[in-house]
C-alpha cells in the first residue's frame, strides 16, 4: 500500500514537498514515480526514479522546478516542488514500477494528495 502526503494550498512561486511511503518494504527494489491529474484530463507523468535514487526522469512541464528523490533501497520517495505555478494544481499520485527503474509499467498506485496553487 502506498501513502502519499504533503499536499496543500500554496501561493504561486512557493514550494511544497510531497512524500510517498510504501508499507511493503519489498518495493525498495522497484522504480517509483509521481503522476498528477486534473478533472477531465489524463493522468500526467511528473517524475520517476530508480530503486537506488541514482537515475531520475521528469515530465517537460516540471523540469528544472521539481526534484524527485529517494534513498538507496528505501521504500519512501519524495517530490520537492519549487516555483509552483497555478497550472501545477492537481491531485498527485505515486506509483511503483514492476522493474528496478521507472519503465512506465506501474504495478500499484497510491491514493492522491491534492496540491492547489493560487495565483
Amino acid at each position: 500500500q502506498l501513502q502519499a502526503s504533503g499536499g496543500g494550498l500554496v501561493q504561486a512561486g512557493g514550494s511544497l514537498r510531497l512524500s510517498c511511503a510504501a508499507s511493503d518494504r519489498t518495493v525498495s527494489n522497484n522504480g517509483m514515480a509521481w503522476f498528477r491529474q486534473t478533472p477531465g484530463k489524463d493522468r500526467e507523468f511528473v517524475a520517476g526514479v530508480d530503486w537506488n535514487g541514482g537515475t531520475t526522469s521528469y515530465g517537460d512541464a516540471v523540469k528544472g522546478r521539481f526534484t524527485v528523490s529517494r534513498q538507496k533501497a528505501q521504500s519512501t520517495m519524495y517530490l520537492q516542488m519549487n516555483n509552483l505555478k497555478p497550472e501545477d494544481t492537481a491531485v498527485y499520485y505515486c506509483a511503483v514500477d514492476r522493474r528496478a527503474f521507472w519503465s512506465g509499467s506501474p504495478q500499484s498506485w497510491g491514493q492522491g494528495t491534492l496540491v492547489t496553487v493560487s495565483s
